[in-house]
């Protein structure tokens, strides 16, 4: 019978002396449908890559299936026998690259077992959840944690580091090497910020690579003991993840202006003449900290009505002359290294409404002049101020 018509129309066609070409009806296997279907898949996808697929734990788990699978192809008589004929694009040529892979029967699940590939759907077609062993291993890695029972010591540590993301004294960018990888250093993994609390003596493992045994925290309050390179290899398979940088005002400012330099403005430094018994007992270390593109003078201007300035005139004490810099991210590093000391006082303005002014701590004022240097030379990243010791103090 030709293809399209029926009985009938063939009996007309022959009455009318017009020959009709029968169709040749061929039987197939089970097994020789599947085996063509998925060489018919590898010619696909060499149309749209215009490449064969390649091996590789780096490439997509479809690839890799149809790499496989086209080696064995290649490698067995009735393959090559039952596709030849639809090889227009050469693929049957090629030598096989795969190590060997017991793939006999050529099944979809089978070869992806081998492959080392987990599978959530019964049948490749479906498959929505596919995970490599190196994903796997990553993945569980950062799933495996404990309950932090010290997390009240690195809380503030995270916080603060959000407040240094949110005024752009830290930035995040993509991880790239194992050696970002050290001791008080912030990553984002798994959706997480992850501080490094501690980082043990590197050995050497049995790939001949270097390994160290790190103490992982999180900030939902769990913990880790894992290895650097489950570390690096969850934040590499991770579309997310992200290293933290550290702390940074920008541009540096110098003492005196060269050519083609501009004042971006001042730090000052004043003392409060308030009345208030917090400020009074505690007059010569009660000290604002500020930067404005203003003078001075200018700026603490009615000081006495503004309750910034605690509803009262101040004294400058000091100040340091900028140029080039960003004033905002200075300001936000100033406030951020005297965090600990930021006195907590609530004032009154003239409309009788409650105040908390944000600018003024309890530092002396040789430790401001040594963290203004600091950030003159650059060496102020990790400092911190330590209100018991009254001295800057380096995160270690």
């Amino acid at each position: 019978m030709a293809k399209g018509f029926t009985d009938e129309d063939d009996a007309l066609l022959a009455e009318l002396g017009v020959e009709v070409e029968s169709k040749k009806i061929v039987s197939r296997t089970p097994r020789e449908e599947r085996i063509i279907a998925g060489f018919e898949e590898i010619q696909r996808f060499t149309e749209k890559h215009g490449r064969t697929p390649e091996h590789g734990e780096d490439r997509d788990v479809f690839e890799r299936l149809y790499a496989v699978r086209l080696d064995r192809i290649r490698e067995l008589p009735e393959c090559l026998e039952l596709v030849g004929p639809l090889d227009h694009q050469g693929l049957l040529s090629g030598a096989s690259l795969t190590p060997q892979i017991n793939t006999d029967d050529l099944d979809d699940d089978a070869l992806l077992a081998e492959l080392g590939i987990e599978i959530d759907a019964p049948q490749i077609t479906e498959l929505k959840h596919v995970r490599s062993t190196a994903e796997k291993k990553a993945a569980e890695d950062i799933a495996n944690r404990d309950k932090c029972e010290d997390f009240e010591t690195f809380k503030p540590l995270f916080e603060q580091v959000q407040k240094e993301l949110d005024a752009d004294l830290r930035d995040t960018r993509p991880f790239e090497m194992k050696a970002e990888i050290e001791k008080g250093r912030f990553f984002i993994v798994g959706g997480q910020k992850a501080y490094v609390a501690e980082k043990g003596e590197t050995t050497i493992n049995d790939q001949g690579r270097t390994d160290a045994r790190l103490r992982v925290i999180f900030d939902n309050g769990t913990e880790s003991k894992m290895l650097m390179r489950s570390l690096q290899r969850a934040l590499n398979k991770d579309d997310a993840g992200r290293r933290i940088t550290e702390p940074t005002a920008g541009p540096l400012f110098s003492d005196e202006t060269i050519d083609g330099d501009e004042a971006s403005g001042t730090i000052y430094v004043l003392r409060s003449k308030s009345d208030n018994a917090l400020v009074v007992d505690n007059r010569e270390l009660v000290h604002k900290i500020g930067v404005t593109n203003m003078s001075v003078e200018k700026r603490i201007a009615g000081a006495h009505l503004q309750p910034t300035f605690l509803m009262a005139n101040v004294e400058i004490v000091a100040t340091y002359e900028l140029y080039n810099i960003n004033r905002t991210k200075l300001e936000n590093l100033i406030h951020r290294i005297f965090e600990p000391a930021r006195l907590e006082i609530e004032i009154m303005d003239r409309f009788g409404r409650p105040v908390m002014p944000r600018e003024w701590f309890l530092v002396p004022l040789f430790v401001i002049k040594e963290a203004v240097e600091r950030i003159k030379d650059g060496s102020i990243s990790g400092y911190r101020y330590d209100p018991d010791s009254a001295a800057l103090l380096k995160h270690k």
